[in-house]
């Protein structure tokens, strides 16, 4: 019998990576579910206002140290680019999470790494291999299952989410630019400080006074928000991305099931089985990429 004292190093190592992304991954359907039991009770931009106004909160103590040492101007340029087209997904994110299902919104999600590699692709000059190519084939065909276009309608929240897809990888690839300027604790931290200065004229055109509970379950999706980024980190941290990034499919499970027994949303097979095809391909991109680049990963699907 084989005692827990002789279990190999590097499996310990997996168990907790796999750990680690199983609490990422619980905490980015709480953050979906907490915007979904909004609903529309308040604008997308107010939502999305007031959700990274309380993140903030979490990232002054890695941003004020930063600020105080200040930035060269093309810095600052990049983080107010990168700040406007989060705020932009963001809403969008937000409209969309108000009007689909839980699960169509994370499976539409899983887009978001396939954009930064086509991204890197058309404007950094990273080259794409025949079998990248292959798998980012298979990603979008795997969108167009959970879609379905021409079989049914196409509702304004499948496409904000789409949009939203789009508008994350952009802001992924300004996020990659910057991570190689100043560390990472300040690229997250300025993403939330610009976001939240973008979202406030936004916000203020249709201000509708929130409620105690309304604030509490945004400041709830905002630690949320903070530990599945956490946990998230831990994880890559701990084992390799070929044994915790299959382990991001759960998200779309456990999205599905949130949906089912707290929304009363219907189970779609299409939905689930085009997010398995997403994430194998995701899982293929990043295994490539990290075998290539040693420490360059392609970014997972983003929660706002």
């Amino acid at each position: 019998m084989t005692s827990a004292s002789t279990i190999n190093p590097s499996s310990r190592q997996d168990l907790a990576g796999i750990f680690w992304m199983l609490g990422a991954g619980l905490s980015f359907v709480a953050v979906n579910g907490s915007v979904r039991w909004l609903g529309q009770a308040l604008p997308a931009p107010e939502g999305a206002f007031i959700r990274f106004a309380f993140g903030l909160i979490f990232l002054i103590p890695a941003l004020l140290p930063a600020l105080r040492r200040g930035f060269a101007p093309r810095i600052w340029g990049m983080f107010a680019l990168r700040g406007a087209l989060h705020s932009v997904a963001v809403i969008l994110w937000f409209f969309a999470m108000a009007r689909i299902t839980v699960a169509e919104v994370t499976a539409i999600g899983f887009l978001n790494p396939i954009v930064v590699t086509i991204g890197a692709a058309l404007l950094m000059g990273e080259r794409i291999s025949w079998r990248r190519a292959l798998a980012i084939l298979v990603a979008l065909i795997g969108a167009m299952v959970v879609l379905r276009p021409g079989l049914r309608a196409l509702e304004p929240g499948h496409l904000a989410q789409l949009g939203a897809s789009v508008t994350f990888g952009a802001s992924y690839l300004l996020a990659k630019r910057l991570s190689e300027q100043v560390p990472a604790s300040v690229v997250v931290g300025m993403m939330s400080l610009t976001v939240c200065i973008g979202l406030a004229p936004v916000a203020a055109l249709n201000w509708v006074p929130p409620t105690v509970t309304q604030c509490g379950v945004l400041a709830c999706t905002a630690f949320f928000a903070t530990a599945g980024h956490y946990a998230m980190t831990r994880a890559f941290a701990a084992a390799p991305l070929t044994v915790t990034q299959p382990v991001v499919f759960l998200q779309l499970i456990w999205a599905s099931l949130l949906g089912a027994l707290v929304f009363a949303e219907p189970v779609d097979i299409w939905v689930l089985i085009g997010g398995a095809l997403m994430i194998g391909a995701i899982c293929y991109i990043t295994w490539r990429e990290a075998r290539l680049r040693r420490g360059m990963v392609t970014p997972p699907p983003e929660t706002a």
